[in-house]
C-alpha cells in the first residue's frame, strides 16, 4: 500500500445530508459495473470482461476502505446480486439506485427497490429526459411520486438544464436530483443500457456544465453531480482531472456531492479520487498528482 492509499484510509471524506443518512461528497458512480462506457463498443466489453462479480465487489470494498460509504448505481438484478453479496460479507456501502427503465413494472420496480435497501431511487435521467421532449412529462411526476411513496429519498435525473426548470417551477420537491455536466440528450436517445447495444452519436460538450452548474446553485435540493469528465474524453492529463475536479466542487452548494464512474484496471482511480476530493475540501492528506484515466 501506498503512503497515499494510507493517508485515505486514515481520513473519513466529508458528508452530506441526504433524508436521515449521510453521504460522501463523492460518490463511486455505477456505468463502468455494467459496460456502460458511452465510449466505443470495444471500450464497454473492456469493461465487461474487467467487472466480473467478485472484481465488481472488489472494487466496493476498495470505495469503502478509501473513504468512499455511497455507491450510485442502476437498480437492476446484477448490480443489486453484486450488492447483496458485498454486505452480506460485512461491507457498509449505501445504494442509491437509479431505474432500471427498461423494465414493465416500474412502480413495482421501486417499491422492490426500496425494500432491498435502497436509500434513495431517482428516475434515470435518459428516461426523464424523453418524457421531457415529448411532453409527457406525468409519468415522470407520478413514478417520482411512487418512489416518494416509499418513504426513501425520491430524486429526478436529467442531461437536460431546462428539466431543472421545469420541476422547480412545477413544485415537485424531489429531494434531490442526478444532474449530468454532459447533456448527451440534446437529439431523442435511448440508454445502451436498455436496447442491449452501444448508443452512437452521442455529444460531450465540455461547456454544457455551466448551464447546468447555474442550475445545481440555483435549487435549494441536493444535486449528486455526474458525467464531469465526459465518460473520459476530459482527463487527458493529470493537470485536467484536477482542474476539472476543482471547477466541479467550486461551482456546487455545499450540500451537493460529484459521481464518478471508476475502472482501476490500469491504475488505481479511486485512490486519485479519493485524495483530490480530500485536497478540494480542504482535509489535511497526502496528495499524489492522479495519472490519466477513462474516468466518467
Amino acid at each position: 500500500m501506498t503512503e497515499a492509499q494510507t493517508a485515505c484510509d486514515q481520513t473519513a471524506l466529508p458528508t452530506v445530508a441526504f433524508g436521515e443518512r449521510r453521504i460522501t461528497r463523492l460518490l463511486v458512480g455505477g456505468n463502468p459495473f455494467r459496460g456502460n462506457s458511452h465510449q466505443s463498443p470495444e471500450k464497454d466489453r473492456e469493461m465487461l470482461g474487467y467487472y466480473t462479480v467478485e472484481r465488481t465487489k472488489s472494487v466496493l470494498r476498495d470505495c469503502e476502505r478509501l473513504g468512499i460509504n455511497t455507491v450510485q448505481a442502476r437498480g437492476d438484478v446484477l448490480i443489486q446480486a453484486c450488492m447483496r453479496e458485498h454486505w452480506a460479507e460485512g461491507g457498509k456501502l449505501q445504494f442509491i439506485a437509479q431505474t432500471a427503465s427498461e423494465l414493465r413494472d416500474l412502480r413495482g420496480h421501486v417499491r422492490q427497490l426500496a425494500d432491498f435497501g435502497a436509500i434513495g431511487i431517482y428516475v434515470h435521467g435518459t428516461y426523464t429526459d424523453q418524457h421531457f421532449q415529448d411532453n409527457a412529462m406525468q409519468e415522470v411526476h407520478d413514478l417520482l411520486q411512487a418512489i416518494r411513496d416509499t418513504g426513501v429519498q425520491a430524486g429526478v435525473g436529467t442531461h437536460i438544464p431546462e428539466v431543472i426548470d421545469y420541476v422547480e417551477e412545477k413544485g415537485w420537491l424531489p429531494d434531490f436530483y442526478m444532474t449530468s455536466l454532459c447533456n448527451i440528450s440534446r437529439t431523442k436517445r435511448e440508454s445502451a443500457l436498455v436496447t442491449g447495444r452501444y448508443t452512437s452519436g452521442e455529444v460531450f460538450d465540455y461547456q454544457d456544465r455551466y448551464p447546468m452548474f447555474e442550475r445545481i446553485r440555483a435549487t435549494l435540493r441536493p444535486c449528486l453531480v455526474f458525467k464531469l469528465f465526459g465518460a473520459g474524453r476530459f482527463c487527458t492529463s493529470p493537470e485536467q482531472v484536477s482542474a476539472i475536479l476543482a471547477e466541479a466542487y467550486g461551482n456546487i452548494k455545499a450540500s451537493d456531492a460529484l459521481v464518478i464512474g471508476m475502472f482501476p484496471k490500469h491504475h488505481d482511480e479511486i485512490a486519485e479520487n479519493a485524495q483530490l476530493a480530500r485536497m478540494l475540501l480542504n482535509v489535511n492528506a497526502t496528495y499524489a498528482s492522479p495519472t490519466t484515466s477513462t474516468r466518467e
